[in-house]
């Protein structure tokens, strides 16, 4: 039997402790010495204030657990100007206004932004702010309204609830690599949940309200609060079968099945593996054995502009009306990634088909192309929208190992005999070429993060009775096929707000 299945619904605890405010990991660097925060308790509650301070040191804020002359900033919840001056009052520091009085929404923001925002006239607590005023930025507020689906949420980069997030991608990784997909969607979509709040969960009563989050993932939060950490997150993590799969499947060109093959068989490391002499790769594995350390690492968004700019020079040369776009999470506002995708189409009918095979040989002429492997278009224009949020496109792609040289992708005829004094890097890529029509519908698709366009797309079926996929979106009351040349007009088709992609990373 599997150690680490554990039930599906297990019971809340009873008894919640309070967080204490000297909980924390380490000592953090002060990156703001021109500012000192003050927290102040009064509505707030000593539980939340605790974990909000240690947010604010971690983020490299300065912050006093007393009142001191220091303090430059005084922070309330759910006070008036009026009731902040009569608790100063109080403390006899009815003299000293040398300070700004701020409320709570100032303070997410900053948080929420990783450094001090600019104080607007709605921080200032001189009078009680309206509801409106504080939308989705405090967790006692009754305007706080959070959809099921997160193509109705604005999700930034900024996750303030990482710790509780971090764990349920965690345990949805171990359902996936189990194979309970139902379960590993349950703590995606409640983890996406999290991402959106503008508010720090700080205890229990904050959560009320909130879609997605049943008892197991109640429970998990409630023992974060209390301890800092998951006993059932570190049992997945030091798991032999998690740290297998983990290691397994960032391989290029291994997925599930292989790694699932491999682990039966014995195997837990690299090595044992690359050393089987029965063993027969593919050559996109044996090209993910031969630049793992390059593969596995981070590419930064300059990095990756770089090859796109190389890249779209190259595509505009062989067809100047062509449309070259940077996608997935770099396009969502990431500093970093692990792969650069872009999404290539001409408006002239036709005229896409040849941009692939043409700027690979190029490519391939100048060195700069460790592999590749072209799968062709296999979509069929009056097909369907598929029924599974997950389903994978028909475009003609292209998956690439690119050589991005150090000094300028730029530097032609690279030798293959260059590992002693290497001087490039491996970096995966992959192109995309869609009909123009698709274009839109693409960009939207590849653009991310995955549970966002898991969740557009539950939402056009559940809610609209519609068919969306990255090729097109259909509506069933209708029968007909809906045409869109932007984001824009996918969003109004379904009825949607429009969400800038930096807003999506859910």
């Amino acid at each position: 039997m599997d150690l680490l299945r554990r039930p599906t619904v297990l019971p809340l605890r009873k008894k919640p402790k309070m967080m204490d405010a000297s909980f924390s990991f380490c000592n953090y660097e002060i990156k703001f010495k021109e500012i000192v925060l003050f927290l102040l308790e009064r509505k707030m509650g000593a539980s939340r204030r605790n974990f909000l301070m240690n947010l604010a040191r971690k983020r490299g804020f300065q912050i006093e657990s007393e009142l001191r002359d220091s303090v430059t900033h005084i922070v309330a919840e759910n006070n008036s100007g009026p009731e902040v001056l009569e608790w100063l009052q109080s403390k006899q520091q009815s003299k000293k206004m040398e300070f700004e009085i701020l409320d709570i929404s100032w303070f997410t923001e900053c948080m929420g932004a990783g450094f001090p925002v600019e104080i607007q006239s709605r921080h200032q607590l001189m009078v009680q702010q309206d509801c409106s005023a504080s939308f989705n930025t405090s967790p006692s507020s009754s305007c706080v309204q959070v959809s099921q689906y997160a193509c109705q949420r604005r999700t930034p980069l900024q996750d303030i609830n990482q710790i509780f997030t971090d764990a349920f991608e965690i345990l949805a990784e171990n359902c996936e690599f189990l194979g309970n997909k139902e379960l590993c969607k349950s703590f995606l979509r409640a983890s996406a949940v999290l991402k959106s709040l503008r508010f720090p969960i700080a205890t229990m009563k904050d959560l009320d309200g909130l879609p997605l989050l049943g008892n197991e993932m109640k429970t998990i939060i409630e023992e974060i609060l209390e301890d800092g950490k998951c006993a059932r997150v570190l049992d997945v993590i030091n798991g032999e079968r998690y740290k297998s799969f983990k290691l397994f499947t960032s391989i290029f060109g291994v997925g599930l099945k292989t790694s699932e093959k491999w682990f039966r068989m014995g195997f837990r490391t690299l090595e044992e593996i690359k050393n089987n002499p029965e063993f027969k790769f593919t050559k996109m594995q044996k090209y993910g054995f031969l630049h793992y350390e390059d593969i596995t690492s981070y590419i930064s968004k300059s990095e990756a502009l770089e090859i796109y700019d190389f890249v779209r020079d190259i595509i505009l040369k062989l067809v100047p009306d062509a449309v070259v776009t940077l996608t997935g999470g770099f396009r969502r506002g990431k500093e970093r990634g692990h792969d650069v995708d872009i999404i290539i189409t001409c408006p002239r009918k036709e005229k896409e088909k040849s941009i692939l095979h043409n700027t690979i040989t190029i490519l391939k002429n100048q060195g700069l192309i460790l592999f590749y492997d072209i799968n062709e278009s296999t979509f069929v224009e009056t097909k369907l929208p598929s029924k599974k949020v997950d389903a994978l496109d028909h475009f003609q792609k292209c998956f690439i190992i690119f050589k991005l040289v150090k000094e300028g992708v730029g530097a032609t005829n690279i030798k293959d005999n260059e590992m002693e004094s290497k001087n490039w890097k491996a970096v995966r890529v992959d192109f995309v070429i869609t009909p123009y029509k698709q274009y839109a519908y693409a960009l939207l698709g590849w653009t991310g993060s995955r549970q966002f366009e898991r969740d557009l797309r539950r939402y056009a079926t559940n809610e609209k009775k519609m068919m969306l996929d990255n090729h097109g979106l259909f509506d069933k009351t209708k029968n007909v096929f809906l045409d869109a040349y932007t984001e824009e007009d996918i969003f109004e088709h379904l009825g949607l707000e429009y969400l800038e992609p930096w807003d999506r990373n859910a």
